[in-house]
């Protein structure tokens, strides 16, 4: 150990660029290095202690990027928390997490200040400035940007949402490990796609940071002594450009930006030279074969898969792989292993579908308060996100559906219970179900089928309705794009609703297992 991880590299080299800002601003190893260490001294006088944590309302960028690895040095919690959330679905993260501090961009004031009613106001910090929240510098000021003592490994501890509807967080042990060396042992996951170290690379970062892959790849890049480069949004020529301009050789990516990528104009494809990229990594939803072969064949062998979740994972395909076996998404890791159980939870042979388990070696988690949870997903040692696959007779992971009821969108886990609940709420409705239907562009959007309240003409006029009562409590990226109406719900006795029953007549002819 030794070689690897920020806080060597800034020290040895504090003026290599190691991050860059959307709007183009550079950042020094050293500047980072140094507000980082006045975070954590700042912090530590507010009173946080190891095992401690906070949440930040920030976007990509420097500033999200300096809460990171203040938080990994001293042996705290880092809980990013998505921008699209409204202010209720903020506050219950924020007291969930059970979060020391808070800090809100100005850019999401609205619903920051309304999440932020979940924490004192002396613990609020605004960047720069909120009425309300004290501002950063008031951590910052007078605090020295040297190393703190005693420091020790923290973690990232994310939401995600399971069947139930109310996000959890994912909480893992912290490891009591120097964070030099903690570093140093994350960098295993760049290196399992053979992804080099040194300043010569540089990761683009094409989504929101507050996405566990997004975070981690990056996170991991950076202690590989690559240069970040940030985007505020994601949009198909710029990210080009990007490639271009600062030499990108790694990213992480999902389908839905590939398709975007292969609607450029030939010519606007064409423009922009992207002979450094060398490992260009996707996941988070199925990538449709025909995509895939599309950026095998405009890139070359530089396209990755793998598959894992937040709470561990995983497989990988090479390219070479991904061409043998279409489809795949690729063979468990060297620390990984998979096991495929039907209902009864008994291995099913190669080739028959049943639920994935997977197991990582040293790596064990729980769900932030819901141990019921957490044995719910456990089958011994592995653990399931509900996803349904086959291994094929040499070991590669084939995935047949997702979760049951989840909707993946542009890459995004989106959960149908919690939006069924806010609909329910509506004088109007009856009984809703909501589900994924086909989009040729984002995967999957969601829909609504309501069956309306007795005395409730359905039609748009109804659907806008609401629509319309989501307003501030519920992300817009989880609002149904369209609403269909039923005139009885199908249910068993029980009340359990045949889901399957209304989702199936828009995935005919898709091949979509239901």
């Amino acid at each position: 150990m030794g070689t690897l991880g920020f806080w060597r590299l800034a020290q040895a080299d504090p003026d290599w660029i190691a991050a860059v800002d959307p709007d183009g601003t550079e950042h020094r190893a050293g500047d980072l290095l140094a507000r980082s260490n006045r975070l954590v001294h700042g912090l530590r006088a507010l009173g946080l202690r190891p095992g401690d944590g906070f949440c930040a309302l920030v976007p990509n960028g420097a500033d999200g990027l300096v809460l990171y690895l203040a938080a990994l040095q001293a042996g705290w919690y880092y809980t990013p928390i998505n921008w699209h959330l409204t202010g209720p679905e903020i506050a219950y993260i924020v007291a969930d997490s059970e979060a020391k501090a808070l800090f809100v961009d100005a850019r999401y004031a609205e619903e920051g200040t309304r999440g932020a009613e979940a924490i004192a106001a002396g613990l609020r910090f605004a960047v720069p400035d909120l009425p309300g929240f004290r501002p950063v510098a008031d951590l910052l000021d007078g605090q020295p940007g040297t190393a703190p003592e005693h420091r020790t490994a923290g973690a990232a501890m994310h939401y995600t949402s399971g069947t139930t509807g109310r996000p959890k967080g994912v909480r893992r042990p912290l490891s009591g490990l120097d964070p030099d060396d903690a570093a140093e042992f994350t960098t295993f996951l760049l290196g399992l796609f053979g992804v080099t170290p040194g300043s010569g690379n540089a990761h683009l970062v094409t989504s929101p940071s507050y996405h566990t892959a997004v975070a981690q790849f990056g996170g991991t890049a950076l202690h590989m002594g690559h240069r970040l480069v940030y985007m505020d949004r994601w949009d198909a020529e710029e990210a080009l450009r990007l490639c271009e301009r600062h030499r990108v050789t790694n990213s992480h990516l999902v389908p839905t930006h590939f398709k975007r990528l292969l609607s450029l104009p030939e010519e606007t494809r064409r423009k922009y030279d992207l002979s450094s990229l060398r490992w260009m990594i996707h996941a988070a939803a199925p990538c449709p074969v025909p995509v895939k072969r599309q950026m095998l064949e405009w890139w070359g062998d530089v396209v990755y898969e793998y598959y894992a979740a937040t709470e561990g994972g995983g497989t990988i395909a090479t390219p070479q792989e991904w061409k043998a076996h279409p489809g795949t998404v690729g063979r468990a890791w060297p620390i990984s292993e998979l096991l495929i159980v039907d209902d009864a939870g008994e291995p099913v042979p190669a080739g028959t579908p049943g639920t994935i388990y997977m197991k990582m070696a040293g790596v064990a988690f729980e769900y932030k308060g819901d141990p019921d949870k957490t044995a719910a997903g456990r089958l011994k040692d592995h653990f399931t996100v509900g996803d349904i696959g086959y291994l094929d007779e040499d070991g590669f992971l084939f995935l047949c559906d997702r979760k049951a009821d989840l909707i993946i969108s542009g890459g995004a886990n989106i959960y149908p219970a919690e939006i069924e609940n806010e609909l329910m709420i509506h004088p109007k409705v009856a009984d809703v179900a909501v589900f994924g239907v086909p989009d040729e562009e984002w995967g999957e959007q969601i829909k609504a089928v309501v069956e309306p309240a007795p005395g409730c003409p359905p039609g748009p006029e109804l659907a806008a309705e609401i629509l319309a009562s989501l307003e501030g409590r519920l992300a817009r990226m989880k609002w149904p794009r369209s609403i269909d109406f039923i005139a009885e719900m199908p249910r068993e006795p029980n009340g359990k609703l045949l889901k399957r029953k209304l989702r199936a007549p828009y995935w005919e002819g898709r091949g979509r297992a239901i």
